[in-house]
This record gives C-alpha cells, structure tokens and sequence, in this order.
C-alpha cells in the first residue's frame, strides 16, 4: 500500500536519524562515567588496553577511553559522525564500518565497548562478529545513558518527552545470551549532565523519537519541554545537574 510505513521503516529512519544532526549531537549529548568505563575493562586487569568503541558515533565514548589511556579504534558506518568524532578526537583511529562487519583481524581487541548503539544492530549477526575480533576472554559491554525517573520532576519530563514514535524497552534485555559469550552482569552507574532548561531542550531534540517526527509535532513537543523546564523550580535559572543513570551490561568472551 502507497504510503504504509512498516516498524522496520520506522526503525530504519531512527537508526538513520542522526548523522544530519552529527554537531549538534556531539554537543549535547551527555558522556559516560568514568566508573562505568572502568568497569567494562576491569576483568582484563591492568591496561592499557586494545579497545573498539563500536557505533562509536561522535566519539562521546571514545573520549572517556581516551581519557582512561586505552588503545581505542573507533568505528561508525555514519559519514557525518565519524567527521566529527575525528573533529573532535584527531588522533584515535577511526574507521567507517558496522557491527555486523567490522573492519578489523580476528582477536585483536581486549574489549568492546557499545554507547547507546547496541539496540539499533542486528544483535545475533552483531555478536558473532564482535566476537570474532575479541581475544578469548575479552569482555564485551554495552552501556545506555537514561533519565533518573525515581526523580519526580525527572520522569514528569520524560513522560512529556514522548513523541507519537516514541516505545517502550528494557535496556537490560537488549544484549541477548549468545553461544560465544558466558556469564552476562548488569550494572547502574550513576551519572549527571550539566544542563539549562535550553541545552537540556536541545539534548532531548537529539533522540531518534524526536528527530524523525514532522517539523510541527517536534517544534510542539520541544516548546513543551522547554516550557515545564522554565515553571520548574530545580530547572528554572541558570545551570543544573540532569540526573542519569547509566546501564550497562557486560559479557565475557569464552
């Protein structure tokens, strides 16, 4: 039927969505604790490690790696994104390419490191690849950045945030058991991002949801936002801390 747009459309369009919009990401975008990155790495003792930030985007994972004095590869399949990160992070290796083909040997990495990406791979075809580039034990972690709601005001905002796209999932659930990998863990880092009720406007502006909407529902939805933010006495004036937690689950390759 002329003009019927199936969920995988709409799922293409979202995983889609964001290269065209790559600065403005790369701005917003909250990082990722430092505790978390130290986690996914810590059963590989003492570093520095070789680590692929996958689906790396910007680079706002990379960073942190960087930061941790890792041997990091970044790899992302969009152009503008990977522009970016390399705008951003000159000296990392970067390289254009997917979960299900990544451009690297076999078992040449200690880790692999997913920033808000895993959900959009094809996550059986994903997990026997990265596998492929892992060393026997190496570790694989996926790692989603999501608003506080035991905040009130935080899951008001979140249950304003929501476009007529907008779905329900459990980020726990996204990494599935795969015959390569052995012993799955969950963890909940805390975290925060520095916000104004504008900045915090343009950072939810940045998620597929709100990318992919027509331009009258996304200038609605964001004009909604920004005013609660403004009545709202924690978020009214001036900066604030934007309350995260930060999941992550991590896998070990046998």
């Amino acid at each position: 039927m002329v003009g019927t747009v199936t969920s995988d459309d709409l799922r293409a369009r979202r995983a889609n969505s964001f290269g065209a919009h790559a600065a403005t990401y790369a701005e917003h975008r909250p990082d990722y604790p430092v505790a978390a990155i130290r986690w996914a790495v810590e059963p590989l003792g003492e570093g520095p490690h070789r680590v692929l930030d996958l689906a790396a985007g910007t680079g706002k994972l990379t960073g942190g790696l960087i930061a941790e004095g890792h041997q990091v590869t970044a790899v992302e399949p969009d152009e503008s994104m990977l522009s970016e990160l390399v705008r951003r992070h000159g000296g990392v290796r970067a390289l254009p390419g997917t979960a299900e083909r990544i451009p690297l040997p076999d078992a040449t990495v200690d880790a692999v490191l997913v920033g808000q990406a895993f959900h959009w791979f094809d996550k059986a075809r994903a997990q026997t690849e990265i596998a492929r580039v892992l060393r026997p034990g190496g570790t694989l972690t996926s790692l989603w950045n999501d608003s506080d709601t035991t905040v009130p005001w935080v899951a008001k905002l979140d249950e304003l945030a929501k476009s007529t796209v907008s779905g329900q999932h459990s980020l726990e659930e996204e990494v599935p058991e795969h015959e390569e990998f052995q012993r799955t863990e969950h963890r909940r880092f805390p975290h925060a991002h520095r916000r104004t009720a504008e900045s915090l406007v343009e950072t939810i502006g940045t998620h597929s949801h709100a990318l992919v909407i027509s331009g009258a529902e996304r200038r609605e939805l964001l004009a909604s936002l920004l005013a609660f933010l403004k009545g709202n006495p924690e978020t009214a004036t001036g900066e604030f801390d934007f309350p995260i937690v930060t999941v992550a689950t991590r896998q070990h390759r046998r």
